[in-house]
């Protein structure tokens, strides 16, 4: 009986090893679908491992950073809640947890983790800073000041501690002590952007708006994505009359905050000063769709469709004005006219019956008319008042834009090798998608494939295929499943070939690299003559070895092979634009510039048309210091559809 248990047990062994390089083959594939930011794919993956082992952490770990990334801030805390409760012992946990609830503007409960936190990992600054932060928000400013001094005293040489005790005392009202806290935080660091931004506060309260503008332009030189500087720095720029500039300013700060109230409205009434009419109405019309009760938007929308002539639209809008301020002399004044311009006599009278029988009771003093001043008043954005609707409108109150100091505060992906390099092209049943709606990527081997196997779902040359939903994601596991069946159910390697292609392609769309790595492989050992698995070898390789770098745990052999493969494509198909793209790119990755340049400069002479080849080209040549070349490049790939070229080419031009 016993020596039964023991062989029944040694037989089992193997099934454990199995399950667990399983479970763990679904954890390494969804944090690949992670670092590739394809959340929706990567949570199919650890719902999978959860649904086998719920006692494993990282899971639920893994699951609420996908979450935290769609956006779903109560779905990350709940899962990183699972994770806390079945190991309470990583300070990265509670992190994870406070932002999530910082963003449900939960600063409480991000407290009490941040309390947490520190008491398992103490020395660690951001948890410090993030817990201030928090306390600013709850306007406990004596709490906050207090946590400041002690960062100061943990950390005396840290520029953003003695900013963020500025901010805190600005609330406080106390613009002496924020502004000896500004002047040691940029002794320390000079290129510290919120506190140019901070100081420029003091500079705009206190109205020394070339003051401000000079802050403002540091901070934006250091951070140039920061939209609310780009406001503040137009108001600036209108009260010392630099009107282009103030329109400049509103330009990005809409560009990079397309919703931005201040930004519409404020470039309406800017627009509106200047005579540029109808685009002052879609910059109303923009503030009305987000706030359709605001009276002084379409009081102001009023005005410009009476000059350009739709008088009825205009009785509309100033007709719900009067509703809502039936004594609102200018507006009934207004409207009048309108009705007089339609022949609409009576209803003119009537109005203007009101406002003689008001000027007779001596209730209504002199309207303020339009003047070049007037553009230099301000009310705050919270005050109603129908009879400061030309003026320009400032926030309640001016805040720092502040990065939470997480890693989770960003995108995952944010890498820096070749990141803004469009990615390799491959092989997948996704279609092109770059934007060029009548292009479609064409390859010979590509095409002899489909014509002679007939695939259930046709091959496709991509580049960037985009992140999967739910239910394609569900598909494709599917076709994986079928494709695994029908190998199967075949007993001669050989015939098994094109479904070894094809479910190597469904999982580098599902990004599971070391499976599809598998399969190729075992179709090379077929056929090791085949450009096409030589091709999706190495991009898949390539994919995981970046994966790899973000990990710490690439090896050169590993990127030797890359390029082995890559080249070996080439030699059996060398007239194929993609690969010497794709070589372009690897060569990029490593720094090899002038390698790189030589792959797309082939690629662009095999095939004139390929966008992203200009593109990448281009960016090269800028990082070589050759703008000139680079820009012309970059005007290229925009002309055949890539249009995030023009917005480099402009940051190229204004970057000295």
């Amino acid at each position: 009986m016993f020596w039964r248990i023991v062989i029944f047990l040694l037989a089992c062994l193997p099934l454990a090893s199995r399950a667990q390089y399983n479970i763990d083959k679904l954890l390494l594939n969804g944090q690949v679908a992670l670092h590739y930011e394809d959340y929706v794919l990567s949570m199919q993956y650890f719902n999978q491992v959860i649904a086998l082992k719920p006692y494993l952490y990282e899971p639920w770990h893994y699951r609420a950073v996908a979450k935290f990334y769609l956006d779903d801030y109560t779905g990350a805390e709940a899962d990183i809640s699972k994770a806390i409760e079945l190991n309470p012992y990583i300070s990265q946990f509670f992190d994870l947890r406070a932002i999530a609830r910082i963003r449900q503007e939960r600063y409480e409960g991000a407290i009490n983790d941040y309390n947490r936190a520190i008491a398992l990992s103490p020395m660690e600054q951001n948890y410090w800073f993030n817990r201030a932060f928090c306390l600013m928000n709850q306007e406990k400013y004596d709490a906050a000041l207090l946590q400041t001094d002690t960062i100061i005293h943990k950390w005396s040489k840290t520029a953003k501690a003695y900013s963020l005790k500025a901010e805190i005392l600005l609330h406080k009202k106390d613009t002496v002590n924020a502004a000896k806290s500004l002047d040691q935080s940029l002794e320390i660091d000079p290129y510290d952007a919120n506190s140019w931004t901070t100081r420029s506060y003091i500079s705009l309260a206190r109205r020394q708006w070339k003051d401000a503008d000079k802050e403002l332009s540091k901070a934006i030189h250091l951070r140039p994505d920061a939209y609310n500087n780009y406001i503040n720095r137009a108001l600036a720029r209108l009260n010392f009359n630099n009107l282009r500039g103030a329109m400049a300013d509103y330009d990005v700060a809409l560009d990079l905050n397309p919703n931005n109230f201040l930004g519409h409205y404020n470039r309406g009434l800017m627009r509106m000063q200047l005579g540029d009419d109808n685009r002052a109405i879609e910059d109303f019309d923009y503030v009305i769709k987000m706030e359709p009760t605001n009276v002084m938007a379409i009081f102001n929308r009023a005005l410009l469709l009476e000059k350009t002539g739709d008088l009825r639209g205009a009785i509309r809008d100033f007709t719900s004005v009067i509703d809502k301020f039936p004594n609102f002399w200018t507006g009934l004044s207004y409207r009048a006219r309108c009705y007089r311009r339609l022949g609409m006599t009576a209803k003119a009278e009537f109005d203007e019956f009101k406002i003689f029988k008001a000027q007779m009771q001596k209730h209504v003093g002199v309207q303020q008319r339009w003047t070049k001043n007037k553009l230099k008043e301000m009310r705050k954005r919270s005050e109603v008042d129908p009879e400061k609707y030309n003026q320009i409108v400032v926030a309640d109150e001016n805040v720092v834009e502040h990065e939470y100091n997480s890693e989770y505060r960003g995108q995952v992906q944010n890498r820096k090798v070749a990141s803004t390099l469009m990615p390799m092209y491959e092989i997948s049943y996704l279609p092109y998608r770059n934007g060029i709606n009548s292009f479609q990527g064409f390859s010979k081997v590509v095409d002899t494939f489909n014509s002679q196997n007939h695939p259930g779902h046709l091959l496709y040359v991509t580049c960037n295929p985009g992140q999967l939903n739910e239910q394609q994601s569900k598909m494709y596991f599917n076709v994986i499943d079928s494709l695994t069946a029908a190998i199967q159910s075949h007993t001669v390697l050989k015939e098994t070939a094109p479904l070894l292609i094809q479910r190597a392609v469904a999982y580098t769309v599902t990004q599971n690299y070391d499976a599809a790595i598998n399969d190729l492989t075992t179709y090379l050992n077929i056929d090791s003559t085949n450009a096409l698995a030589y091709w999706q070898m190495a991009v898949c390789e390539y994919m995981l070895n970046d994966y790899k770098v973000s990990q710490g745990t690439l090896s050169q052999l590993k990127t030797a092979k890359t390029l082995d493969d890559i080249s070996h494509a080439i030699q059996y198909d060398d007239h194929n634009a993609y690969l010497y793209y794709n070589r372009g790119n690897f060569y990029a990755s490593r720094d090899e510039h002038q390698k790189a340049i030589d792959d797309y400069s082939k690629a662009i002479d095999l095939d004139r048309s390929l966008a992203e080849a200009f593109f990448n080209r281009g960016l090269i040549k800028i990082k070589m210091g050759d703008k000139a070349e680079g820009i012309v490049d970059l005007s290229k790939a925009g002309e055949l559809g890539i249009y995030d070229a023009y917005s480099v080419i402009k940051k190229t031009q204004t970057t000295k």
